[in-house]
């Protein structure tokens, strides 16, 4: 028998210590809210006699019409871990009148996928003696909600519930006349099995150990280091010569997206050293959809360009390949071509430098060559960072200096408070003005050597202008003060 109560004794004591107190208000205070009621949630003092714990969270629910009342806890550490077989939260709970609470814990995560889960909660009652302990269990889930699956930052309690009610799974009974309308009860010392908070790579903020905005640290992808020059500008080749999806130099076709919705990768427009380049971050696939068109007929275009430049550090294992997703007239692809960089036949991917991908598309893709209606552009990459530019096909053929005179686009003032002025050496065509998100605001057809742009109807902030003429086009960074 001694050994036995040994062992339980060990047994109690590691459970004891598998929960942590996760918050007991002291010190930095922790983000509280009240909600559905005029009731309040409030950092006080223990209202015991000789107020031995402290500093306690007050929950003082104010309306019998509004059982539902819930006092709101963010906790600023360590989230409740429930994920496994202890789904368990004990509280420290004060009040003088036995009554039932309610607790239920949202925010979760799931700490093997990272998806949210269901929200989930239990109850436990209070013999109303003072300060008690009590266990909120939640494998034995009320109010209709399922166990707990995950791990969770926040953790509500409702002072107005009923664990015997609706047969004794607990319901909203409080609202009628015999409610009392204001119920007062403590609560301290929230603990549970501890879990580090999970990445918080996608919230728009700079926290945890990350060193930049959802970037870096031990969590969330490098951070990007972008190139400090534009990729190679292009040769001058004719006009009816290229089939251009993004590139200064040339007269683009109509492209409806840069950034598919089918896959995870988000592209968006930046500007390199004065030249527009588009980024594209997430380590899987992206795609460049121009369904709307369907104009693209490439069977005599015999070469493929591209510039792409990355920041990995570790190149072992890095892959960049591409494909173009022919649908011969169709509703959808029949056959692709494909284009793989580590197969030898075109450069090898390098870091902190330009690679001009410029290959003839009989020897180095490979899949079916047909092209007479190629609808989108597939990028599949390990890379996190990659811009990319002078995105185009060509039938390799260059003009000579004689036969070309290159675009030039003057624009004034910049930045403005009142109207843009663009000036060229050739005849503008036309000029389109976008935000930062890719929604255009202005577009002129001036067919002139000289264009305004008012910004009558333009709010502060940076945007691009798209400028093309019949010698060139050039995309240009726009500020309005």
């Amino acid at each position: 028998m001694k050994k036995i109560t040994i062992l339980f004794c060990l047994l109690v004591t590691s459970l004891g210590f598998a929960q942590v107190t996760l918050e007991d208000f002291e010190g930095t205070a922790p983000d509280l809210a009240f909600s559905n009621g005029p009731g309040t949630a409030a950092i006080v003092a223990d209202p015991a006699a000789g107020g031995t714990n402290g500093n306690v969270l007050e929950i003082i629910t104010g309306a019998a019409s509004a059982p539902w009342q819930q006092a709101e806890l963010t906790l600023q550490g360590d989230f409740m871990d429930l994920s496994g077989a202890t789904k368990e939260v004990s509280v420290d709970v004060y009040s003088t009148t036995a009554f039932d609470m309610l607790a239920k814990v949202t925010g979760g995560v799931n700490p093997t996928s990272g998806a949210g889960v269901a929200d989930s909660a239990t109850d436990a009652s209070h013999s109303g003696t003072g300060w008690e302990t009590l266990t909120f269990d939640f494998t034995n889930p009320k109010d209709g909600l399922g166990a707990a699956t995950g791990v969770y930052e926040n953790i509500y309690f409702f002072n107005l519930w009923d664990s015997a009610a609706s047969g004794g799974v607990g319901g909203w009974v409080c609202g009628t006349a015999d409610c009392s309308p204001v119920f007062t009860s403590y609560v301290d010392n929230v603990s549970a099995l501890a879990a580090a908070p999970p990445a918080t790579c996608t919230d728009g903020i700079e926290n945890g150990d990350e060193t930049g905005v959802d970037c870096g640290g031990t969590n969330c992808a490098p951070c990007a280091v972008p190139p400090t020059t534009a990729a190679p500008t292009p040769p001058n080749r004719p006009a009816a010569d290229v089939i251009s999806f993004f590139s200064d130099a040339y007269t683009d076709i109509t492209v409806d997206t840069f950034d598919t919705p089918w896959c995870p990768n988000t592209t968006t427009d930046v500007v390199v050293d004065g030249n527009a380049t588009k980024l594209m971050t997430g380590a899987v696939c992206e795609g460049v959809d121009w369904q709307s068109s369907r104009t693209v007929d490439a069977s005599s275009f015999t070469h493929f360009h591209i510039d792409i430049y990355t920041d990995e550090v570790d190149m072992v294992g890095k892959v960049f390949n591409s494909k173009f997703s022919q649908w011969g007239g169709g509703a959808g692809e029949v056959s692709a071509l494909t284009l793989d960089l580590n197969t030898g036949t075109v450069p090898a991917i390098v870091s902190g430098s330009w690679l001009s991908i410029d290959v003839e598309i009989a020897t180095a893709f490979g899949g079916d060559l047909t092209r007479d209606d190629i609808v989108q552009f597939i990028i599949t990459t390990n890379l996190n960072n990659v811009w990319y530019d002078n995105l185009y096909l060509h039938k390799n053929t260059v003009l000579s200096t004689d036969e070309f005179e290159t675009a030039d686009f003057k624009v004034f003032p910049n930045p403005t408070k009142d109207n843009w002025n663009i000036t060229s050496n050739t005849v503008i065509n036309s000029v389109a003005v976008y935000d930062i998100l890719g929604k255009q605001v202005s577009s002129l057809s001036p067919n002139s050597n000289d264009v305004e742009i008012s910004t009558a109807n333009i709010r502060s902030g940076i945007y691009f202008a798209k400028i093309e003429s019949d010698n060139g086009s050039k995309t240009v960074k726009l500020i309005k003060e």
